[in-house]
């Protein structure tokens, strides 16, 4: 309702004044820091990029500048230009320090210095357990209660000090394609004889793989519980989603961070989440750690950080999920059949190219269909050609065929 009457108020609006349009002659490009170095035996990356006020188009990458990073005894580490906007650093001559600070160093071809603030590598407490259990999630889409997964964490720290928690996953599935290919058609012999090919293998089991997209944070205040229990990191609708249909893993990373760190996660989280209405709440100002050394004006948006992380994975078969009584995942994928009854218009007589065959064959094998196998009839006469989406029998449209290294069958 809220967002019928926030149209229904500018459609009044509209009527009563004349449109404005922002006048953007003083208009300043921002410097966007993306990048966090953790005690991961990796190499790290550091995002720059510039906004830009041409509508619909995406932030200018910066790929001229020197970046590094100094610890808190004066080590300089110098990163790679990798183009494209990315710098990283070297696995084998870098590496994180739980006690160490460390501060980001930029340098642009203009002759702009950035730096960001000293940020201590704070040590963080391991994730004691990460289960799954049946849950409700206010998901629906008119807010109503959706049922499916929801996999949650338990951490403990004894240390009795304020805590700030970070955490983002990795989710990996397997799943079977509905509709795989079993034959290639090679070539049109005659009107009615057509050279097919099986295929050796059919591939049929499929892996995909996701990054968290939402912000979640959370904490532990001096004086109180020492522990994070039984916080969500994910839910999975199982209706709109074949993650649970086989097999599913998902590997969750917890991160120590600074009170201003969490301060700018959640400051973020804000933003992300408001509505753009009239009726939503103000937006929050969220402060970067990153600044321009000879002004201290400037604005800067991101955030260099600097986190140890603990991790945790876990395997979870469709077979184990059986006593919870989710609802199944319904697929759309289909094999569509077609004969020259199907055409809309009478087949081109025979012995005069194309055949029928060849025009479905040359319309249905481009953009989103595939051919995945033909029908003959009792005479062995080719009778239909059977395509199906590609999304629904060729692994790489929506995932990839090679088993992850870290993938363990769980049946």
């Amino acid at each position: 309702m809220k967002r019928i009457f926030a149209f229904l108020f500018f459609i009044v609006a509209a009527s009563c004044i004349d449109p404005y349009v922002p006048n953007l002659k003083n208009y300043k490009s921002l410097l966007v820091v993306e990048g966090v170095i953790t005690n991961e035996n990796n190499s790290y990356k550091i995002k720059l990029c510039r906004t830009t006020n041409k509508e619909n188009s995406d932030p200018e990458k910066i790929t001229d500048a020197t970046v590094d990073i100094t610890d808190g005894d004066g080590r300089k580490t110098d990163l790679q230009n990798c183009g494209n906007g990315y710098y990283k650093t070297d696995s084998t001559s870098f590496t994180g320090i739980i006690g160490q600070k460390y501060s980001l160093g930029i340098y642009t071809s203009e002759g702009t210095e950035y730096k960001s603030d000293e940020c201590t590598m704070l040590p963080v407490a391991a994730i004691d357990k990460l289960y799954y259990e049946k849950g409700e999630d206010m998901s629906g889409v008119r807010g109503e209660a959706v049922t499916g997964l929801k996999i949650s964490l338990n951490s403990a720290d004894a240390t009795g000090f304020n805590q700030y928690f970070r955490w983002t996953f990795e989710e990996t599935w397997k799943f079977l394609l509905p509709n795989p290919k079993r034959y290639n058609c090679l070539m049109v012999l005659n009107p009615d004889t057509y050279l097919f090919e099986e295929v050796p293998v059919v591939n049929d089991i499929c892996w995909k793989k996701s990054q968290s997209q939402t912000i979640l944070t959370s904490s532990i205040l001096s004086g109180t519980t020492n522990y994070i229990n039984g916080e969500q990191v994910q839910f999975i609708d199982p209706v709109k989603s074949d993650r649970l249909t086989q097999e599913y893993s998902i590997l969750v990373k917890q991160y120590s961070i600074s009170e201003k760190e969490y301060d700018f996660w959640n400051n973020l989280k804000k933003v992300s989440e408001a509505g753009g209405d009239i009726f939503d709440s103000q937006p929050y100002q969220v402060i970067s750690n990153v600044h321009n050394v000879s002004d201290v004006g400037e604005m800067v948006l991101g955030y260099f950080g600097v986190s140890s992380v603990s991790q945790k994975r876990i395997f979870i078969n469709s077979d184990e999920l059986y006593p919870l009584d989710l609802p199944n995942f319904k697929t759309d994928c289909a094999e569509i059949p077609k004969s020259p009854e199907d055409w809309p218009v009478p087949p081109p007589p025979i012995g005069q190219p194309p055949t029928f065959y060849e025009i479905y064959y040359n319309i249905m094998n481009t953009g989103e269909y595939t051919f995945i196998r033909p029908i003959f009839n009792t005479n062995k006469t080719l009778q239909k050609l059977v395509y199906a989406k590609k999304i629904c029998s060729v692994c790489e449209v929506s995932g990839f065929p090679t088993k992850p290294d870290f993938w363990i069958d769980q049946k």
